[in-house]
């Protein structure tokens, strides 16, 4: 069976996750002593209209770079001042050319919540989280068990960051419920062959329960998309591509903030 960019990405997240000799004691100490967090999902709640979590993202496995060169503190700034909601940052250096520092930059640069994008597998991995600033965490349930889910999204409420459970079939958004997950975002993209779907949200929308906050992630090309994910239920839309290589960030993020009206 041919290998996944998929397999490879976590592959290699596992390994280092294994190699990794730090006590998880000591991180939790520093994590629960870290300054309160600016609140992810309580953003997305907060606002009016449909949330854009507009993303900082240097490249892709299977595109290659796509605005290698941003400053992640000006990006940051033109989507606060474009009406995004929240921030999403690639923090993987080895597949998406992110970095920690890119996170950090672009929270400083803004008051607006940010998630830390990457692959979670570990214990630790939400606790670097915390550590390194972010106010979110992203849990793949495709890459976890049903277990790991569970334990990662006690340890969310332990040490006091939000988790944003990301799912890609009824499957899986069965798993995330189970699990307590209180915040998910439907992915359009295919982890194994990265192809968008992008009817793949509205389709599941209608299965998410009420009470949770719905994100629709990958896939959104500009006004009419974030149309039809607001009718069909959607709080929040998460969006990279769309936005990082546009040439006026600003004006393309205000152009995806609709109204509720169109519910």
């Amino acid at each position: 069976m041919t290998r996944t960019y998929l397999d490879d990405i976590v592959a290699w997240h596992r390994q280092r996750a294994h190699d990794d000799i730090r006590s998880l004691d000591g991180l939790l100490t520093e994590a629960k002593s870290c300054t309160p967090t600016r609140g992810f999902a309580s953003s997305i709640r907060a606002t009016p209209h449909l949330s854009v979590i507009a993303e900082i993202k240097r490249r892709s496995p299977s595109k290659g770079d796509l605005n290698a060169n941003l400053d992640p503190a000006e990006l940051a700034l033109q989507y606060q001042r474009g009406g995004a909601s929240c921030l999403s940052v690639l923090t993987d250096t080895n597949h998406f050319s992110g970095s920690v520092a890119d996170l950090q930059n672009a929270r400083e640069a803004s008051t607006i919540p940010v998630i830390r994008k990457d692959f979670t597998v570990d214990a630790r991995d939400v606790c670097d989280a915390r550590i390194m600033g972010a106010d979110c965490v992203l849990l793949i349930a495709a890459v976890l068990t049903p277990a790991e889910l569970s334990s990662f999204l006690e340890l969310c409420r332990e040490v006091d960051i939000d988790a944003l459970v990301e799912v890609h079939d009824e499957a899986e958004l069965d798993v995330a419920m189970r699990a307590g997950a209180t915040m998910v975002g439907v992915n359009q993209r295919d982890l194994v062959t990265f192809a968008v779907d992008q009817a793949r949200a509205v389709r599941m929308a209608p299965l998410i329960p009420k009470n949770v906050v719905k994100v629709a992630e990958s896939g959104v090309r500009g006004r009419d998309d974030a149309i039809a994910l607001r009718a069909a239920g959607y709080d929040a839309i998460l969006v990279g591509e769309h936005l990082v290589t546009s040439s006026n960030p600003e004006a393309a993020l205000t152009d995806l903030c609709i109204d509720n009206e169109v519910r």
